[in-house]
């Protein structure tokens, strides 16, 4: 859903094109936050719609550079996307406004994804603390989310194949090379918030008696510290 900068200074490295379509590694399908690198396509393709403007030249000479979330082991830079599909919104809050330049009225989104009206995605390289949507991460049993038993503050993140981050390493998916770690997980944030009220003190959740009554935490973001190799 959303890429959130918690405690990160300086700028992100830049807007540079996306990769066209809606597949794996597109930029259409980013939520941010996925870790993405560049990868290059062949500017005269049919379907690669993009503008040619993030660099001057060409590369073989018909091939441009673009952003993309389709990693392996020695994909290099590594990168922070920050263009998503919601909670970008910016008229009034998630609840009318969902990805930049979009409106949603009566169940009709009106306007283009953030990368499709500008063809551009946003990364961030510099190592930070960053909090980064479930959503976005990967989610399988052994994944970066709170149902992961063994998962503790401190522990290395690595990338799949499609840029989420995730607590576990596949050697079979992403290749023969070393195990690349991108950063450190933190913790769980129900909203990203340096500062969270637990559920368990909100005073509805306490009976007439005086006995507390607490409820089950509901996890938004996974808090990380992200620091990816250069080489």
């Amino acid at each position: 859903m959303a890429l959130k900068l918690v405690n990160q200074a300086g700028n992100p490295l830049g807007q540079f094109d996306g990769l066209d379509g809606t597949g794996a590694g597109s930029a259409l399908s980013l939520k941010g936050g996925e870790v993405v690198t560049f990868g290059m396509v062949v500017a005269a393709a049919a379907t690669d719609k993009a503008a040619y403007d993030s660099f001057d030249g060409y590369v073989q000479p018909n091939r441009r550079p673009v952003v993309t979330s389709t990693l392996t082991d020695t994909s290099r830079p590594l990168m922070l996307a920050d263009d998503g599909i919601s909670g970008y919104g910016t008229l009034f809050g998630s609840v009318v406004g969902g990805t930049v330049g979009q409106v949603s009225t009566g169940g009709a989104v009106l306007g283009p994804h953030t990368a499709t009206g500008s063809g551009k995605v946003t990364c961030w390289h510099l190592p930070g603390v960053y909090a980064v949507s479930l959503d976005a991460t990967d989610q399988t049993a052994d994944g970066l989310q709170p149902t992961h038993t063994t998962l503790v503050t401190g522990a290395p993140l690595y990338f799949t194949t499609a840029g989420l981050l995730t607590p576990t390493v596949s050697r079979s998916a992403l290749g023969s090379g070393s195990p690349t770690i991108v950063g450190r997980f933190i913790d769980f944030e129900t909203n990203g918030s340096l500062v969270t009220t637990p559920s368990s003190l909100v005073g509805t959740l306490n009976g007439a008696d005086g006995q507390l009554s607490a409820s089950t935490r509901t996890y938004a973001f996974a808090v990380f510290y992200f620091n990816p190799p250069v080489a």
